[in-house]
């Protein structure tokens, strides 16, 4: 995953017109495992969106050695920089929609039910190991019953805190929620806050879901009851009331790994992607990482993965399977996560690249096999953005929060309807 689609991809549009596959064939030139039959060449295309050049190098590579060990495979990489899903849409809609490409989990639902994704099951292989990858980020790409894509990578929340403030403070790593808002009071002086937040429903809706309520209920936004309500209570009286917590534009950062990096933050919840940032940007931040801290006595956290999948009018759908196992393949996603920049789905791999025992990736890794994974249904985009335009207002004290839900709430589903 990529930094500043630091949430997984957060904010892209939603679903396709229903007569997406008007005029597609579904015609599949049948080509054998190096890509085609009577041994010709086959083209292959794979759309993406760009990422560091440290990232989009370990692609290269990935793709290299896939074409090195099919050899009448070759791959034609495209990247698609400024809005994704709307261009991929569009290609798609055209009849010239790439053969294998990313798909984000918060969009998969929607694309998934105009019918232009391919259903994978059929191509899978006992030696492909499904078991081996870790269930939430499996489950956000199969519904109802069927299996859309694979993921290739992932990052859950860690609590990231800073080792000197903590000493200085004289307290400990906090294991609920409720140490966290005690610790953070006495680790706010001096212009520096003890907890930096991150005041959107990408990071809270674990939080929001704690206490038994559902943020989305048959597919309609459903965050204004109370039990959501109260779940979510205690990260505006932490900001308002005890006056311990800010997000990352009060204290003039971008994000939270900046905040926390400029030391303005003794703690703050990020992912994976935070660590090569902290590491390139502010290395002389001692820090370490823990799991989040449980509410009610449950552990959870959340997920961002990113799979890839078929096009279903794609002609060449044999040799599209051969990449997407390559890639989410043990080999081919080893190579892929290598550097760090982002976790292997597999949990073999993760184990054989040393990430679960790392020390500053461990806590992540720990978190993958209960984490919410950021996907919920065809309507979330629109949800998200109702709720976010509307919590921000409670967050900055402006109006109570059950009062912003509520006319977020209907007003998002105003728009599904």
């Amino acid at each position: 995953m990529v930094k500043k689609k630091w949430i997984a991809s957060v904010g892209m549009t939603t679903m396709l017109v229903g007569s997406v596959l008007a005029g597609c064939s579904g015609s599949d030139e049948k080509a054998s495992s190096n890509g085609g039959g009577n041994g010709e060449k086959v083209e292959i295309t794979l759309a993406g969106w760009g990422g560091n050049p440290s990232e989009q190098k370990l692609l290269k590579q990935t793709l290299a050695d896939f074409e090195e060990k099919h050899p009448n495979i070759d791959v034609k990489h495209e990247v698609i920089s400024e809005q994704y899903m709307d261009v991929l849409k569009t290609r798609l809609i055209g009849g010239e929609g790439p053969d294998v490409f990313y798909l984000d989990a918060l969009e998969a639902p929607a694309l998934i039910d105009t019918g232009v994704v391919e259903p994978l099951d059929d191509y899978v292989t006992e030696d492909f190991d499904l078991k081996d990858f870790e269930k939430p980020m499996l489950e956000a790409f199969q519904v109802d019953g069927k299996t859309y894509g694979f993921p290739k990578d992932y990052s859950t929340l860690a609590l990231f805190y800073n080792k000197k403030m903590f000493k200085e403070a004289g307290v400990e790593v906090p294991k609920t929620w409720e140490e966290l808002r005690e610790v953070s009071k006495a680790l706010t002086k001096d212009g520096v806050y003890g907890f930096g937040v991150a005041p959107e429903l990408a990071r809270l809706y674990h939080i929001a879901q704690a206490t038994g309520g559902e943020v989305v209920k048959d597919d309609q936004a459903n965050f204004a009851s109370d039990k959501v309500v109260n779940a979510l209570q205690p990260i505006i009286d932490q900001h308002n009331e005890d006056k311990t917590s800010a997000q990352a534009s009060e204290v003039g950062a971008n994000w939270g790994g900046e905040m926390f990096g400029q030391e303005k933050a003794a703690m703050v919840i990020e992912g994976n992607w935070a660590i090569p940032f902290l590491a390139d940007t502010f290395p002389d931040v001692d820090y370490g990482t823990a799991e989040l801290p449980t509410i009610n006595g449950e552990k959870g956290t959340m997920a961002y993965t990113v799979g890839y999948v078929m096009n279903a009018a794609s002609e060449k759908k044999e040799a599209s399977w051969e990449l997407i196992s390559y890639l989410t393949g043990k080999e081919g996603m080893e190579t892929w996560t290598s550097k760090g920049f982002a976790l292997p789905t597999r949990k073999s791999v993760a184990e054989k690249l040393g990430y679960d025992k790392d020390e500053l990736r461990g806590a992540l890794v720990a978190g993958a096999p209960y984490a919410t994974v950021w996907a919920e249904g065809k309507n979330l985009p629109i949800i998200m953005n109702n709720f976010n335009n509307q919590f921000i207002a409670a967050f900055l004290g402006d109006r109570p929060l059950d009062e912003a839900l509520k006319e977020a709430q209907e007003q998002a589903n105003s728009e599904i309807q």
